[in-house]
């Protein structure tokens, strides 16, 4: 006899209550293998490829593409034992735990950490126990006729709102208005730039004056809904936007700014690019950043250092994780170079060579995400001269690297046309001083300026 299982969506990262399907691999009737990729999800943190850990055939798939699914529901029927003629098991239904039959417990994928996936569903908008009415008692006396409920003003039906009109009215006069059942859409403010008033409502209330239509506006070809788009905030860019937003209002921000001569790491690059040593590899500016990071946050350890709320404490990392922002169609995300600090020059080359192409991908795994100590954000890339970052969460700074551009320059009393970069870096004031985010910064100009700095360190 067939034997019909639900594949629950995986938590693939500690922390994660829910992932956006994007794509199925598989359909009904499709037999799968052990640990076959079925789906692709995108997480909070990444887009992921989810495998199944049982053999057999697909019989129902449970969510469509573009659906928000909560970890641990099902999203997937399958028969691991095909043959038999009975009916694929329906859907689990909303009902109490200790009425469903126990269904094996599925495990964490490999390498995404120890939590247990719990089948727990958020119940539905509007789902609730019902409610028994007590029937009215019956009188024997021929009933009289029914009154209608009185009530202090007869609610405004609503109008849908039409071409994307919305009324003008301060927070006070809406809750006036909805108390009194009346519909703002319906109203034409008197006060300046029709804005609707407390007298307005009022008037509206007692019937003195006749609902307006909206009509005239829709009249005047003014439809704003039919040029606006809305795109749902999800996966990479919800989880982007409550980052930066917990970051911009937990760390007090400071910003400096340094201007420099890069002309000399330009003309050593161009030297790198035609050695044995280096053929194949991909040198950018980038390369030399990363490079200069990580041996000015030796000097100045305080950048690579985080604060810990809870313990008040701050934790100093005798570590280099270097995260490294990249656009992606789905959003920013911040891969990591691990042990940056222990790289040479051409190792750090190759490093963000590859993540930066799996991050364009879509393929940075979650993994890969976390740990950060410090981040470097190329804006240049896109011909910009600065900026002023956002920490990462879990960060103390972060540089910004602006467009290399051809500018008069004054050397040796002389102006010149030289390859100049403007660099600022954001960092934590609770855990770096001025002095401290200063001198990182100058250390930093220093070994762009002139790689050959760097036999000093």
């Amino acid at each position: 006899m067939p034997e019909y299982k639900h594949f629950p969506l995986a938590d693939t990262a500690e922390g994660l209550t829910e992932a956006d399907i994007i794509a199925w691999q598989v359909k009904p009737g499709d037999t799968v293998t052990v640990n076959q990729i079925v789906v692709e999800v995108e997480t909070a943190k990444a887009a992921v490829e989810l495998p199944i850990p049982w053999a057999g055939v697909v019989t129902e798939l449970l969510v469509e593409p573009g659906q928000t699914v909560e970890v641990g529901a099902p999203i997937l029927t399958i028969d691991v034992d095909p043959g038999g003629k009975a009916a694929p098991a329906p859907a689990p239904a909303a009902a109490p735990a200790a009425e469903e039959p126990a269904e094996e417990e599925m495990k964490p994928l490999v390498g995404y950490g120890s939590k247990a996936v719990v089948t727990q569903r958020r119940a539905r908008k509007g789902a609730g126990a019902p409610v028994a009415v007590a029937p009215a008692p019956v009188a024997v006396a021929p009933a009289p006729a029914p009154v209608a409920p009185v009530a202090p003003v007869p609610p405004v039906a609503p109008s849908k709102p039409k071409g994307g009109y919305v009324p003008l009215a301060k927070p006070p006069v809406r809750k006036l208005a909805k108390d009194l059942g009346v519909d703002l859409h319906a109203l034409t403010g008197t006060a300046d730039g029709g804005v609707i008033t407390r007298d307005d409502v009022h008037a509206a209330a007692n019937g003195s004056t006749a609902p307006t239509t909206v009509q005239s506006v829709v009249d005047s070809g003014y439809d704003p809904a039919t040029r606006e788009r809305r795109v749902p905030v999800k996966g990479v860019r919800k989880a982007t936007a409550a980052a930066m937003v917990q970051s911009a209002y937990t760390a007090p921000h400071v910003t400096e700014f340094l201007t420099i001569d890069v002309t000399p790491m330009m003309e050593f690059r161009e030297k790198l690019k035609k050695s044995r040593e280096f053929a194949g590899v991909k040198v950018t500016p980038l390369t030399f950043a990363a490079k200069a990071v990580c041996l000015a946050a030796k000097r100045t350890p305080d950048v690579n250092a985080v604060w810990d709320e809870a313990a008040q404490e701050i934790v100093y990392k005798d570590y280099v994780h270097l995260g490294i922002a990249a656009a992606t169609p789905r959003g920013l995300v911040v891969p990591k170079v691990r042990d940056a600090d222990s790289m040479s020059l051409k190792e750090l080359a190759i490093a963000l060579t590859e993540l930066t192409d799996v991050a364009r991908q879509g393929k940075t795994t979650p993994a890969a995400m976390l740990g950060g100590t410090i981040t470097i954000t190329n804006v240049g890339v896109f011909g910009v001269d600065t900026g002023t970052p956002i920490i990462n969460p879990g960060e103390s700074a972060i540089l910004c690297l602006g467009a290399i551009k051809d500018t008069p320059w004054v050397v040796d009393g002389e102006i010149k046309v030289r390859k100049v970069l403007q660099l600022s870096l954001s960092f934590d004031h609770r855990v770096v001083d001025g002095q401290q985010g200063s001198e990182f910064l100058a250390d930093v100009g220093a070994l762009l300026a002139d790689p050959a700095v760097a036999i000093t360190y």
